[in-house]
């Protein structure tokens, strides 16, 4: 039975009929382009084949009552009075309803089942995908289209200002609006986007490590005070403006820690750009090289991996057919990701998954997967 089939019946078991609509928002693996994002800088995600799904009907009062299969407790609150309490799943439902509210949205009550089978704090954007469900609930039960960019500017307003975690934008982005088929080039000061083909005969593997992060908990918040440390040092506001002869130029007046943390999202930004050149060209060696000093980069320079993701990395970018390899997402546990020749994948994954456990004594997930589109009802 699928996710949307387990649903479904959990739906009609819960409440008695079938669900009116289903809706399902994808995680996200970034190819390359880490940490840029919240610096108006480039990134090249793509929305992936496991997804955030909700079962849904309209309500006739203001009320909003959803079970997540996955979690023990179910939220249930009025639109009228939306009130922070604490951690926990139900916190990006209410959210996205609140930020919903606060652009000038009139939102209907709903019920719900909600399912999920991308990893919490894997670094795959679970919560980005469960706020972007949730925007579409609300979309079409109050009668409003869903517009990909605008609630993914949403959905960053609620990681903000009602979680408390400083995150870019480009989880929702991708979530919101992926491609079958395409990683997405976002460019984070216009939220343009340009579909970019993966080189042929190759697939990606999500490697987890099965170590978790919180971006509230982590280092996140001060990388990123670390960041605009540096722009206002050269009088920018994103170092996305910053070139990177300017930023050596001026080494000797930044301390080494906010110098190195520059270097890294300059550097990143450049290697975003030269990927797309490429993938454009077909060249999966070149972009598999500049996943390998990505990971460098986030290891030395901005210092989020953990040796578990340090040595996933190098298990997989020493595999013959395994053409890079980086860790993915916020850092400080979670996944990595793997360029590799699709005919050689599941031999590699199985590689991997030998060489990480005898490593670290931990069993990690490692599967293949592939481009899907973004949020959408699926029926």
């Amino acid at each position: 039975m699928d996710l949307e089939q387990r649903i479904e019946k959990a739906f009609e078991d819960q409440y008695g009929s079938s669900p009116a609509h289903i809706v399902r928002a994808p995680g996200r693996v970034n190819i390359i382009g880490e940490h840029t994002d919240y610096n108006d800088g480039f990134v090249l995600p793509m929305a992936i084949d496991r997804a955030v799904w909700i079962a849904f009907r309209p309500r006739e009062d203001d009320r909003v009552s959803v079970r997540s299969l996955e979690q023990d407790t179910p939220t249930d609150f009025s639109l009228e009075t939306i009130l922070h309490a604490g951690e926990g799943w139900s916190e990006y439902v209410k959210g996205m309803a609140a930020m919903l509210q606060k652009a000038g949205y009139d939102l209907a009550g709903w019920e719900g089942v909600l399912s999920s089978d991308v990893p919490v704090g894997s670094g795959l954007s679970s919560s980005a995908a469960l706020e972007m469900a949730t925007g579409c609930v609300f979309a079409k039960v109050s009668g409003f289209d869903f517009d990909g960019v605008h609630m993914a500017q949403l959905g960053q307003q609620t990681e903000n200002e009602w979680v408390g975690a400083n995150t870019g934008i480009m989880d929702q982005m991708i979530s919101a609006n992926g491609k079958e088929g395409y990683a997405l080039l976002i460019d984070c000061r216009d939220l343009s986007t340009e579909p970019i083909p993966l080189p042929p005969a190759t697939a990606i593997l999500i490697m987890d490590t099965v170590t978790r992060h919180s971006h509230t908990e982590s280092g996140y918040n001060e990388r990123r005070e670390s960041c605009e440390k540096a722009a206002a040092h050269f009088g920018v506001s994103h170092l996305r403006d910053v070139r990177f002869e300017q930023l050596q130029e001026a080494k000797s007046d930044l301390d080494e820690i906010t110098y190195r943390r520059a270097r890294h999202v300059i550097t990143e930004n450049q290697r975003v750009l030269d990927a797309v050149k490429a993938m454009k060209s077909q060249d999966a060696v070149t972009l598999g090289e500049l996943m390998n000093a990505s990971h460098a980069s986030l290891r030395d320079d901005f210092e989020v991996t953990n040796k578990e993701l340090d040595v996933m990395a190098q298990v997989a970018q020493a595999q013959p057919g395994c053409y890079g390899a980086r860790m993915t997402g916020g850092g400080f546990g979670g996944c990595a990701v793997a360029l590799v020749q699709v005919e050689e994948a599941q031999e590699i994954a199985s590689a991997v998954a030998a060489q990480y456990e005898a490593a670290t004594d931990l069993q990690p997930k490692i599967y293949v997967t592939r481009a899907t589109k973004g949020t959408a009802v699926v029926r």
